[in-house]
């Protein structure tokens, strides 16, 4: 049987000072990394920002960050070894983005560039609601825990299984969600991201981010990415683009993106750093595939060689 394999692309919040040491110990890895130059784009040298946690969880570098280390690494893997074509790529948040790039709808500097767009527009909608961000909910039902929320003025920004989900919203309205969840049991707690991605607070985004996204060269995957507010297979530009506008606004249906992954057959999965999230929720909730992550490796050779041997 041939197998199928997807690459993951995560979202913020796994960032490290260690995230591009893979690809720096790399020759092509290396060059591909210095070909960004994100040294310029994000007006800082690279280990100021990975050495100060501020800086590296603030948004507006997270966000083009994590891009930028899913592409190199793709593009390193690619380059050092004959993979075969992936069946699909899945993005979690940010990773959408990024996800299109994987699927060569464009470059991967056009990519970063969005994203540091995208956290731009994201960002400004701190000055209409300030102090929001998102936080982690676990051990009650989704739909449970979607009442408490909305009983709060806050909502639910990503499923990721059918009792767990991350909440966006204003922080006081999620702390006093969070506390009441607590009061049935649920685990709850605050993430290192200071906006609350996929909920309705990013509405002032959506504008500016469509007129970007149709400013450039997009052009469609060359293979199926899977489109988070819904897990449905994206082939075309026009969906492309309405899909990661959408995304800003619309709950993340991740739990539904792993079951896609499933029922399309997908047996072999790589994520591609930085973080290990998407890879342990997938083999969690479907065991017979078989996922790691880049962080799992110790030179981007091994990571190679590990999804060759599974690809035959």
């Amino acid at each position: 049987m041939t197998e199928r394999f997807a690459i993951l692309c995560p979202g913020q919040g796994g960032q490290h000072a260690a995230m591009f040491d893979l690809l720096r110990n790399d020759v092509r890895g290396a060059e591909i990394l210095q070909g960004y130059a994100l040294e310029q784009r994000l007006g800082q040298p690279l280990d100021v920002l990975l050495q100060d946690d501020r800086l590296l969880f603030a948004n507006r570098h997270a966000q083009p960050l994590v891009a930028a280390a899913g592409l190199a690494a793709w593009q390193a893997l690619t380059l050092n070894s004959e993979l075969p074509v992936p069946y699909l790529v899945a993005g979690y948040s940010i990773g959408e983005l990024t996800a299109y790039g994987v699927a060569g709808s464009m470059p991967a500097i056009t990519v970063i560039d969005l994203a540091i767009a995208r956290a731009g527009y994201m960002d400004a909608c701190l000055r209409e609601e300030p102090q929001q961000g998102l936080m982690s909910v676990g051990g009650l039902p989704v739909e449970e825990v979607a009442a408490v929320l909305r009983q709060h003025n806050a909502h639910v920004a990503i499923q990721t299984g059918f009792d767990t989900l991350i909440a966006g919203g204003r922080n006081a309205d999620l702390l006093a969600a969070g506390r009441q969840c607590e009061t049935r049991g649920a685990r709850t707690g605050m993430l290192p991201v200071g906006i609350a991605s996929h909920t309705p607070l990013m509405a002032s985004a959506s504008a500016p981010f469509s007129t970007a996204l149709n400013a450039i060269v997009f052009d469609p995957p060359v293979v199926s990415v899977l489109a988070g507010i819904s897990a449905q297979e994206v082939h075309d530009t026009d969906s492309a683009r309405r899909s990661l506008v959408e995304q800003l606004t619309t709950t993340i249906q991740w739990s539904a993106c792993m079951d896609a992954c499933a029922e399309r057959g997908i047996t072999v999965a790589l994520e591609l750093g930085p973080g290990s999230a998407l890879s342990r929720m997938l083999r969690e909730s479907h065991p017979g595939i078989e996922c790691r992550s880049l962080s799992d490796f110790r030179s981007l050779a091994g990571a190679s060689k590990w999804l060759q041997s599974r690809l035959g």
